[in-house]
């Protein structure tokens, strides 16, 4: 049987159960809203929990979840560093990629494509903050982690509350004014390696029934490798305002100004010789980012509730470079004495999405019930202008000699109503099916040039179709959950796969829309107060998967080829063990508290069908390892980390070396990162290591920005800072 038909099976039947649960409103649950003080509820040890059951207007029961919370992690978050504040995340896959010429790390899950978090559904205080999820799904803003209180994870089966992905969703929480003092401020100025200058600040505070928070941060870099500076400004402002006890309103806005060199990609020739070359001194890239969002919560009793969450997005992409393989040099002609003209490339993004979410809890009988339920709706619009001839100086010149050979212009419409209903059959055991429905209406308009011709083309596409899932929970003894949970998942081709920017590749027209679904198996819980542990098996199925594979044209010369590639099934296990030594040999609580964890998961992603049938998946590592020492006493913390990846490669054929460096192998790598924090009163002392043994690593080869070729990690570097709460 297919899935989707016992999923169809096993929706009905469970479904028939509430059918009349909402006229049961007078044995309504007996619950206890709690506001901030449910955060430290998820806290099972130092830093890493997951979510509850039922997180008022969402249901996370019967998924598997994770929260990590970002001030109780000793971490270089000055650059965002990823692996230290995300790495104890079982499987997340990084792609470090800051140093080439982005402004935040890439993440993916179980063998899924970790680039600019092209898998994953993300969002900021609960919305997306990526330009369109259906469309342009990139994520180039993220806010700066002095200002994030934590950080949530639904791997898999988050496809039916949040929409298209095949990953999962993360979701960064920003801090709060403090609800106990009209003003506070908070401020953190760092310094480091290869020119870091990173200052942020923050002030909030609550004032009668207005609460609001806000932060500015502005960082400066020269950047490990050369031709690699950058300059950005983050900003943000919130502001909650309590109408009564049942209403409550809030606006909030973010803001990202950025200039960055990029150094470009190497060859592997080239990265062996010395991984810190760069041969392109004129690239540049600039993405301002703009998100606006206005919020309504209504509290109608203590049962049921009701959000209304409405988002304006406006971002640019803007690019001047020399839009070749690392193999051209960028060079100074001699006959002219001058550079060749640079190519522009823009992009410009401006869309809208309004998120209703409505959650009642109810009783039949002694079935306890919670319903969630919503609809999204959503307008994209997403220009693109290509290859126009640029200026041949070196700096930020965005100015053109002539016009945009190519030309797009792209619109999105989605309309998303969504349910899931939490049954609790008795006090440890829940079943939660679920259902989604998606409309989507694209339409593209394109002016381009195909072998000196000029065409133009006007098409338009649009598709429905269904999603389905099941959630089961059952609570073990006090402190342990199993948990299970089967949903389908989709993703439609955006705009970046079917037209990327300024790429090295020729990308097939006729790709068709991924495709898929994800099960988890697991047990989580904790061991009094010195273990805990979350042990869990998944499967995912992954149809039309998208990638590139190498060929070879008429003339005998290579190139990639951007197409569907074929179906592929990613199996594994993935594992967080954490012991408090201290606490478990009930050692004297003045000696203070020193941990070890370990993060592990084994992931078999292949090819089942197809040309490259048997074949590992591009970016799918089988092995990502982190073990970590904490630890910590009331003015001093300290931690440090080991991270082992083991190799992995950027094209279905699985080549290891081409003269084509867009693939090839991904070697393995280990790397150890060391961080401590020092309190005293009200001043905060920061300082670390990153890569202490200088390992020479690279995560990803670009067929586009900011290479093409391989981009090269950053080897050892430190970092000190000082901070103040007032």
């Amino acid at each position: 049987m297919k899935p989707s038909s016992a999923l169809t099976i096993i929706f009905c039947l469970l479904l028939s159960y509430t059918i009349d649960v909402t006229a049961q409103q007078k044995d309504s649950l007996k619950t206890t809203e709690l506001k901030k003080v449910v955060v430290v509820s998820y806290i099972s040890m130092n830093g890493i929990g997951h979510l509850n059951e039922v997180q008022p207007p969402i249901i996370y029961a019967g998924k598997k979840t994770e929260v990590i919370i970002v001030d109780s992690v000793d971490a270089n978050k000055a650059i965002n560093n990823t692996r230290q504040i995300l790495g104890r995340v079982p499987g997340l896959n990084i792609v470090e990629s800051e140093t080439g010429g982005f402004v935040a790390n890439g993440i993916g899950v179980r063998g899924l494509n970790p680039v600019q978090s092209l898998e994953m559904n993300v969002r900021q205080n609960c919305y997306n903050v990526a330009a369109d999820i259906y469309g342009y799904n990139e994520t180039y803003y993220l806010p700066p982690m002095e200002a994030v209180e934590r950080i949530e994870l639904i791997k898999g089966a988050s496809s039916l509350q949040f929409g298209a992905q095949m990953g999962g969703m993360v979701n960064y929480v920003i801090k709060e004014g403090n609800h106990d003092k009209p003003f506070s401020y908070s401020t953190m100025h760092t310094g480091g390696s290869n020119g870091l200058f990173n200052t942020y600040h923050s002030i909030g505070g609550t004032v009668k029934k207005l609460n609001y928070f806000g932060f500015i941060n502005y960082r400066t870099l020269d950047g490990w490798r050369s031709n690699s500076a950058q300059k950005q400004l983050t900003g943000f402002g919130k502001i909650s305002y309590n109408l009564n006890d049942r209403i409550k309103l809030g606006v909030e806005y973010s803001l990202l100004r950025n200039k960055i060199k990029m150094p470009g990609g190497l060859t592997d020739d080239q990265f062996e010789q010395d991984s810190r070359a760069s041969y392109r001194t004129r690239n540049w890239v600039k993405s301002p980012w703009n998100v606006i969002t206005a919020t309504a919560d209504f509290n109608m009793n203590k049962n049921t509730s009701f959000q209304i969450k409405s988002t304006y997005l406006s971002g640019e992409r803007s690019l001047v470079w020399f839009a070749k393989l690392p193999t051209e040099i960028d060079q100074i002609d001699p006959l002219t004495g001058q550079y060749s003209n640079r190519e522009v490339d823009q992009e410009i993004m401006k869309s809208s999405a309004t998120e209703l979410r409505f959650m009642h809890r109810s009783n039949w009988g002694k079935i306890k019930n919670t319903l969630a339920a919503g609809v999204r709706f959503s307008v994209a619009e997403f220009e693109r202008r290509e290859e126009a001839p640029g200026s041949n100086k070196s700096d930020f010149d965005l100015s053109t000699s002539g016009e945009f050979e190519e030309n797009f212009e792209f619109t999105t419409i989605n309309f998303a109503p969504f349910i899931e209903n939490t049954i609790h059959l008795n006090d440890r055991f829940s079943i939660t099916p679920g259902i989604r429905f998606e409309s989507l209406e694209s339409e593209v308009e394109a002016e381009y040039e195909v072998g000196g011709i000029e065409k133009e083309t006007e098409q338009e596409k649009s598709r429905s179709f269904l999603l389905m899932g099941l959630g089961l929970q059952h609570e073990v003894g006090k402190a342990a959950d199993i948990y299970a949970n089967i949903s389908q998942a989709y993703r439609p081709i955006d705009y970046a796969q079917l037209v990327p920017l300024a790429s090295a590749s020729i990308v097939d027209p006729n790709m068709k829309d991924p495709k898929g679904f994800n099960t988890d198996l697991g047990i989580r819980g904790t061991v009094k107060s010195f273990f805990n542990y979350d042990i869990g098996l998944f499967f995912l199925s992954y149809d039309n998967r998208i990638g590139t594979i190498l060929k070879t044209d008429q003339t005998g010369t290579p190139y990639t080829l951007r197409t569907n590639i074929a179906r592929s099934e990613h199996k594994g296990i993935e594992s967080y063990l954490e012991l408090n030594i201290t606490r478990g040999l009930k050692i004297n609580k003045q000696v203070g508290d020193f941990s070890i964890y370990n993060s592990f998961a084994y992931t078999n992603a292949r090819y089942t069908q197809g040309e490259f049938k048997g074949n590992k998946v591009e970016y799918a590592p089988e092995i990502i390892n982190r073990i970590g020492l904490v630890y910590s006493k009331k003015w001093l913390s300290a931690s440090l980390q080991f991270s082992q990846q083991s190799e992995a490669y950027a094209d279905a054929a699985n080549t290891i070396r081409s003269s084509n460096p867009i693939v090839g192998k991904i070697p393995g790598y280990e790397v150890v990162d060391f961080s401590t924090t020092f309190h005293f009163s009200k001043i905060k002392l920061k300082a670390g290591v990153n890569n202490m043994n200088d390992k020479r690593y690279f995560t990803q080869r670009t067929d586009e920005y900011p290479g093409p070729g391989i981009i090269s990690s950053a080897g050892r570097s430190f970092y000190a800072g000082i901070g103040i709460d007032l």
